[in-house]
């Protein structure tokens, strides 16, 4: 079910993402609160499961996986059963940061992450190709990211 949030709620979650390490402290001076009203907005925020957990954003030149494809994947067929298969063995690759169903002229995009394009290329022919009811792919090669975020932007 989806939640209606208020201005507060939204002022902390506006907060948590673009700073997620903020003490309760910081964050209820941030959000025009005391303490303890703040920190009974982030659990119940926690609870109801729009907090969904908190993360460490990672350099990926920093370790070595600054290599990122974009593979465009169709389906041999997409009845429900193939779908569900399909998803369940993508969701084991750890490679793959994002896979999204596609309405359109394939069924899959995936963005992955690799050392570099002779790792894709093993990956891709060792398991991407080998994923339950894939019948091709095509793969792009990204030059340059130009934004990435996991924020989602709140009207607050």
């Amino acid at each position: 079910m989806k939640r209606i949030l208020d201005a507060i709620d939204r002022r902390i979650l506006t907060a948590l993402q673009t700073h997620g390490r903020l003490s309760i402290v910081d964050l209820a001076e941030k959000v025009h609160l005391t303490k303890t009203p703040c920190s009974e907005r982030v659990r119940r925020l926690e609870r109801e499961g729009v907090i969904t957990g908190y993360t460490a954003l990672v350099d990926p030149g920093q370790v070595a996986q600054d290599h990122v494809t974009i593979v465009h994947v169709t389906l041999s067929q997409t009845a429900d059963n193939a779908l569900d298969d399909f998803n369940r063995a993508v969701r084991r690759l750890p490679e793959v940061q994002s896979c999204l169903m596609i309405a359109g002229s394939f069924d899959y995009m995936l963005k992955v992450r690799t050392r570099d394009i002779t790792q894709y290329r093993e990956l891709l022919g060792e398991k991407i190709s080998k994923l339950p009811g894939v019948m091709q792919t095509h793969s792009y090669a990204v030059m340059e990211t130009v934004k990435e975020t996991t924020v989602i932007t709140l009207n607050t």
